[in-house]
């Protein structure tokens, strides 16, 4: 046997025996919740049901912890400010941080008014109404993990609520005006994120990469950038993680969040000012002032997560309990702790399993990312956050933080193709017999110059006058060789594809598991 393939079998292994190896931990948490909620609820009368939906509790927990927390520090990852080790043990920490500190002590086990709970009279209903919610969103979830598609996790789960609802109550059971706005949203929130990401970026160009001095720049401007991150940030742990603990009103949380983005302008400049003797005036350089921030960014992103969307997991595990515990079965009920431990190490583990695939996907294949970029990127999924909780749209924090990693990819692809233009339409405009040897010394450094330096660029090319002409044929190659694509577009369509088919396939998928239960149970 040739060393080569002995080499490929031998690596095929190694990889075999990881997935072999991260399935058997997550078995062994699964078994663990079993055991646990049996020896728990030994005297409940149908403690079989309540152990299956723990469960599928921890099952959806590790899910979401496999798909969603990418989001959060992708792009931290993507621009080397976090090593991919570092990413997933602070994301681990603050995720199940955010959910047991932040978790909140009551929830809404029927997602956002999805369905109407008065209309399932049978408490037994109700809980195969809620098992089959999770599962089916669950199994979806991990259908989209391994097609390295991050898909949001809160639409998963009304997917599934909304499933199974119809499959024990019919169609009238749905709040289809809840539903219209969820659908609104697969275009509000990327959009408003890639906006929103695409300004602070291009904003960051003018005010600071583009300008003659740009470390004299960085100075005024980076102070000010990191100041309205903390504001941001401030106010968004105000309302989706402290306000679980106390009641926060908009008004407050943005008043914390202007002052402590206030002292941290007053902390950061001066540090800025020590630090710029330091650093080399080009991207690299720059970019180290962003490195803290976008850490702080991936752990409180990620502990607003955990107090948030740890109910994706444990909200309906949370009302099945009430149901086979003591009888209830209405919209909200009181989370425990344990079951919050639950979806809090179950977040935990699927990110420390099975994370990995999804972080790459989001930090490096979609388009290449600084750590400006990733810094756009995390401010921007705060502030949409933010706007959209006021007026009251359910968006997904996963729309927003993709939308906003295409926002920064596509403004990447305009701004240089709006340079190539400016050099072709300049080559273009001079007429005579050139001597074209010094105008493709040029165009060959403006094609692998990064954007920063390409107006440098141009401006030489202005001064080489009637020299600089080229060819028709020569255009041609120029308009070629100058419209990169910086987005990949098999992962823009692979992931909005993900998008649009969540709800309907966990409403499926949910409705087949509510009835093989159904099934099951009926005498």
């Amino acid at each position: 046997m040739q060393v080569k393939e002995y080499l490929k079998i031998e690596k095929a292994t190694n990889i075999s025996r990881s997935e072999v190896g991260r399935l058997g931990t997550a078995i062994i948490f699964i078994v663990v919740v079993m055991v646990y909620t049996g020896s728990k609820f030994a005297h409940v009368e149908q403690s079989y049901l309540l152990i299956a939906a723990a469960v599928i509790g921890a099952y959806m927990a590790i899910n979401i912890g496999a798909n969603d927390v990418a989001n959060n520090v992708g792009p931290a990852v993507g621009s080397l400010a976090l090593s991919l080790t570092a990413a997933i043990v602070i994301a681990a920490i603050f995720e199940a941080g955010g959910a047991i500190i932040a978790g909140g002590d009551v929830v809404s086990t029927v997602k956002k008014g999805i369905i109407d709970p008065a209309n399932i009279n049978d408490p037994n209903v109700f809980v195969w109404v809620m098992m089959g919610a999770l599962m089916g969103a669950a199994i979806w979830l991990n259908t989209a993990t391994w097609l390295g598609a991050p898909v949001s996790t809160t639409h998963s789960i009304v997917g599934g609520v909304m499933g199974a609802g119809i499959a024990a109550g019919g169609w009238d059971i749905v709040n289809w005006d809840s539903m219209t706005k969820i659908a609104l949203s697969w275009v509000v929130s990327p959009v408003t994120g890639g906006i929103i990401a695409a300004g602070f970026l291009y904003t960051l160009k003018k005010a600071v990469f583009f300008k003659d001095d740009p470390i004299e720049a960085a100075k005024r401007v980076v102070p000010i950038m990191i100041a309205i991150m903390a504001w941001a940030f401030t106010t968004y742990i105000f309302l989706k993680g402290i306000s679980k603990i106390i009641k926060v009103g908009f008004p407050t949380a943005f008043v914390a969040g202007l002052l402590v983005g206030i002292l941290v302008w007053i902390v950061v400049a001066p540090m800025i000012r020590k630090a710029a003797p330091y650093l080399t005036p080009d991207r690299d350089g720059l970019n180290r002032l962003f490195t803290l921030p976008l850490i702080l960014s991936a752990a409180l992103l990620s502990f607003a997560h955990g107090a948030n969307d740890v109910a994706n997991a444990v909200g309906p595990l949370a009302g099945v309990v009430d149901v086979l515990t003591e009888g209830a079965g209405g919209a909200k009920v009181a989370i425990p702790l344990w079951i919050m431990g639950i979806g809090a190490l179950g977040i935990a583990v699927g990110l420390a399993l099975f994370g990995p695939k999804l972080i790459r996907t989001v930090g490096s294949e979609i388009t290449e990312l600084d750590r400006s970029r990733a810094f756009c990127i995390a401010l921007a999924a705060a502030l949409t956050v933010i706007v959209a909780s006021q007026m009251g749209m359910p968006i997904s924090s996963t729309h927003v933080a993709l939308g906003a990693v295409f926002g920064v990819g596509f403004l990447r692809e305009f701004l240089e193709q709006r340079l190539g233009l400016a050099v072709e339409n300049v080559l273009a405009s001079h007429q005579g017999q050139p001597d074209f040897l010094e105008a493709e010394r040029v165009l060959h450094n403006f094609q692998n110059a990064p954007p920063e330096d390409k107006l440098r660029l141009l401006s030489e090319l202005k001064k080489m006058g009637p020299e600089a002409v080229i060819s028709a044929a020569q255009r041609k190659e120029l308009q070629k060789a100058l419209k990169r694509q910086l987005v990949k577009r098999s992962a823009l369509l692979k992931i909005v594809s993900a998008w649009i088919i969540t709800v309907p396939v966990s409403a499926i998928l949910a409705a087949m598991f509510y009835f093989v239960l159904r099934g099951m149970m009926l005498p």
